[in-house]
């Protein structure tokens, strides 16, 4: 029988009832319209951002596969392309880097499928999913009858869409708009980290392909690539960066990272949830005793299967991280990870 343990990044998670494939788009309609009929369905890409309980999911697990890339505009200054939801995203990005088309190149290495990429509005390195998102073809869970939802109706904030908040249903592909740079240069660089180890200045453009490879070095070097290194089997980031009102980051210790969000008007910050992690008292590479659940030897926010780990013990080191955070801090901090039969 099929586990999440095979279906998943982390590694972990009990038995799938029935496992179904679709290969292209008309077969995911028929699949999901057949089985919402009389089952619970599970839609699910390369599982890259879901933890399964360890009783696993009784019902049918919809795997969606998917594939491929058309240009659907081209003005020779933009470059719109449609994409299909089981097509692996950082394929895509790499296509789009080898196109000279540009407003992805951060997002290099993110695992997943392109279906997945909205739901919880990706991002990395200062670019994010809803900066070059057009709309994307849905089908509403019950429905025969796919539907275009244009950006204004996905709902983006920071890690979350109208689909993290309850719509439910399955993307069939999605429409981004890139941009064409004579000299195949990336969006400027709009974030510190990617910006001192490129050795420019923020808002400086760069080669894509410079671009492209040393945000897969620094996602390589935090363990956030899907790799045989036990430190990559992990959902990435398992918590959420909180975002709280500055008035309340003013209780924080003045060394703790805050970022701005949207307009300072918000009166709201963004933290760091390594940050707080570290500094609560948990450290890279920790694991409670006998756990075969660890924190990454190379990132806080990366709790991983050291080898034969159950969900049971991911959940319980993120109870455990959570509670101390809280202690310290104030605050809970809430996963970014899409739960499934399985609850912090």
């Amino acid at each position: 029988m099929t586990t999440f343990a095979d279906l998943t990044t982390t590694r972990v998670g009990g038995p799938a009832r029935t496992v179904r494939e679709a290969h292209t788009r008309d077969e995911l309609i028929a699949l999901a319209a057949q089985h919402w009929a009389d089952d619970h369905v599970l839609v699910l890409g390369e599982g890259s951002n879901t933890v399964v309980g360890d009783d696993g999911f009784d019902g049918t697990v919809i795997l969606v596969r998917s594939q491929g890339i058309d240009i659907i505009a081209d003005d020779s200054r933009t470059v719109d392309v449609r994409i299909q939801a089981g097509h692996d995203w950082d394929a895509f990005v790499a296509w789009a880097v080898e196109q000279g088309l540009a407003g992805v190149e951060g997002m290099s290495g993110i695992p997943g499928t392109v279906g997945a990429a909205p739901i919880q509005n990706i991002g990395a390195y200062g670019q994010e999913i809803e900066d070059v998102i057009l709309g994307l073809e849905f089908l509403d869970e019950g429905s025969t009858q796919p539907v275009y939802l244009p950006t204004a109706e996905l709902g983006f904030a920071f890690r979350t869409s109208v689909f993290k908040r309850g719509r439910r249903g399955v993307i069939l592909s999605i429409d981004l708009r890139l941009t064409r740079t004579s000299d195949g240069l990336s969006e400027p660089v709009a974030y510190d980290q990617l910006a001192h180890a490129l050795g420019v200045e923020l808002g400086t453009s760069v080669p894509l392909a410079d671009a492209r490879a040393k945000v897969l070095a620094l996602r390589g070097a935090k363990g956030m690539l899907v790799t045989d290194d036990p430190d990559s089997h992990s959902t990435g980031s398992f918590f959420m960066n909180p975002i709280v009102r500055a008035s309340f980051a003013l209780d924080l210790p003045a060394q703790a990272p805050r970022y701005p969000v949207g307009q300072e008007e918000t009166g709201l910050v963004k933290l760091s949830a390594a940050w707080l992690i570290e500094n609560a008292g948990v450290p890279k590479g920790f694991a409670l005793p006998g756990s075969r659940a660890a924190v990454s030897s190379k990132h806080t926010l990366a709790l991983t299967n050291q080898g034969g780990a159950t969900t049971s013990e991911i959940l319980e080191l993120a109870r455990y991280i959570q509670a101390l955070v809280q202690s310290n801090f104030g605050l809970i901090l809430l996963p970014e990870a899409n739960l499934i039969n399985a609850t912090l």
